[in-house]
């Protein structure tokens, strides 16, 4: 399947540490969504990533591996995102386990399927950030400067703010995607209501949902049902 990330405006994440009914899986892969991304920050292995790509894939959504790390790498997404966390004090989650996993899979990786996200990590509280020692106490100023390194200087299609678990500032989303030239503005975090999709969806390219899909699926549902006319 040819995917193009440019026309998404909406995306549900799915956890493969994480149960889920497949009622509940049929109704978000139907909902009208633009991308089911599989991901997490731990407890993701192979086995349990080839389990919900092979659930996900009975339906005509594309379905995308956020790669959190190298031995949960499963042939059959319909894209890879590289997450690149350029906030991190840890440079293992910079280039250090990327380095590793091209060592190992370099020659045979199909780079059309590959996408490098620019990952801004924003709460001090969330998981990503404890994984990946990342420097959440930025300003304006840090986090648009972060933008633009992934935009300008490195060329990443993808610049990815990070909320995880809280509703972020979506006047400091709203800067960050204003300095952008060409990379999409991907924007994460405690959307579990419409009104807060619809917020997000005002100042980003492309809103992702996630937790809220395993506490109440309904709100997480009507998240689709933003307006789709705008950015």
């Amino acid at each position: 399947m040819i995917v193009d990330i440019s026309k998404w405006k909406h995306v549900f994440k799915l956890d493969p540490d994480r149960e889920i009914s497949d009622e509940a899986l049929d109704r978000l892969c139907q909902s009208g969504t633009d991308a089911i991304m599989v991901g997490g920050s731990t407890g993701v292995t192979f086995d349990n990533t080839v389990d919900l790509l092979a659930r996900v894939r009975q339906y005509e959504v594309p379905v995308v591996l956020e790669i959190s790390n190298q031995e949960a790498i499963v042939p059959g997404f319909d894209l890879f995102l590289i997450p690149v966390v350029l906030n991190a004090n840890d440079p293992q989650w910079i280039v250090g386990q990327h380095h590793e996993a091209l060592k190992e899979y370099g020659a045979i990786l199909n780079w059309d399927e590959i996408v490098t996200e620019g990952y801004i990590i924003l709460n001090s509280e969330a998981t990503a950030a404890r994984l990946t020692s990342s420097r959440t106490d930025l300003d304006a100023k840090d986090v648009t400067a972060y933008a633009r390194m992934a935009d300008k200087l490195f060329h990443m299609p993808i610049v990815y703010l990070e909320y995880s678990g809280v509703f972020g500032d979506m006047e400091l989303v709203r800067r960050t995607r204003s300095v952008l030239e060409h990379a999409r503005l991907i924007y994460g975090g405690g959307i579990d209501t419409l009104d807060k999709a619809q917020q997000a969806a005002e100042v980003a390219d492309t809103i992702v949902v996630g937790n809220i899909i395993y506490n109440d699926l309904e709100q997480a549902l009507q998240t689709v049902n933003i307006d789709r006319t705008g950015r």
